[in-house]
């Protein structure tokens, strides 16, 4: 809140100390949220950008900024396990770091169910189809379907709750990934996280008659919900993966979300679709029983 006064104080903007401090604009808003803690070195920077030098101020926000820092380092951040870590990106562990902070997340799949939606089944076989010719090893295959679990674990466990909406093509409740009987859990798990309140999910159908972009799947984190222009994007297309922060490119995607958002099936309508899917899929299940 300090920071936050002195900032307006002089006055200069979140954008501005960005600039001038060479961070990101999240960062800034992090920061000044308490969300995350300072380094020393970065706050005697700050302290001095904004014009704040009086010795007991200065001495006061050094030692909350200590006292936070020893805070941060004993909280538990599961990416940071090590059979997690060697396993993911560098990109994805920032996007994992900000998903810990965020206040929404948006997510658009063209593909296949968003990854905490997932059960371990649907991906297992989603991801194992990548160790068969051995582009990954198994214990990346069992990490990354983990990790999955360990995403959805943390939103269900947040003492304020996620806003998370989970936009995605008819085409995801259509393909079977893992067979039929795998699917079937798969679209059972949905319902059962949006019934439970975790997930607001529409779908484009088929017949949409709007064009999309043909932009791929993506997710964007809020964490400023204040500030939409400062979402933090993710995004990967089997190739190479990102994280975004590029103003211009994160606030096209948000309004193509927005935009999409609003043409797809509604919430109900969506989750009346899943379990008319799942009922089809019992009739034709090896595993139905007579």
């Amino acid at each position: 809140m300090a920071i936050r006064e002195a900032r307006e104080a002089i006055p200069l903007t979140q954008a501005q100390i960005a600039e001038d401090m060479e961070w990101s604009l999240s960062k800034v808003i992090r920061i000044e949220n308490g969300e995350v803690s300072i380094s020393i070195n970065d706050l005697r920077g700050l302290l001095a950008l904004l014009g704040v030098r009086e010795k007991s101020v200065v001495d006061s926000l050094l030692a909350d900024a200590r006292i936070a820092r020893t805070r941060s380092q004993r909280a538990y951040a599961w990416w940071q396990e090590p059979r997690f870590r060697n396993n993911i990106s560098d990109a994805f562990r920032r996007f994992l770091e900000y998903e810990a902070e965020a206040t929404e997340l948006r997510s658009f799949n063209v593909y296949y169910v968003h990854g905490p939606l997932q059960t371990p089944q649907y991906a297992a076989a989603l991801t194992g189809t990548w160790s068969e010719d051995g582009e990954f090893s198994q214990a990346k295959v069992d990490a990354l379907v983990e990790i999955r679990r360990q995403r959805r674990d943390a939103m269900l466990q947040r003492t304020s709750p996620l806003r998370y909406l989970v936009l995605a093509d008819q085409s995801v409740f259509m393909r079977p990934i893992g067979g039929i009987t795998v699917f079937i859990d798969q679209l059972r798990q949905i319902v059962d996280l949006s019934g439970r309140g975790l997930v607001k999910l529409r779908m484009l159908p088929f017949d949409l008659g709007m064009t999309i972009a043909n932009n791929g799947s993506f997710e964007l984190l809020t964490v400023d919900p204040r500030r939409p222009d400062s979402d933090i994007m993710y995004r990967e297309n089997g190739v190479m993966d990102e994280t975004v922060e590029n103003r211009a490119e994160t606030v096209r995607h948000r309004r193509r979300f927005e935009q999409l958002w609003q043409a797809a099936d509604n919430e109900s309508d969506t989750i009346a679709f899943v379990k008319k899917r799942i009922e089809t899929l019992e009739a034709i299940s090896p595993d139905r029983r007579s």
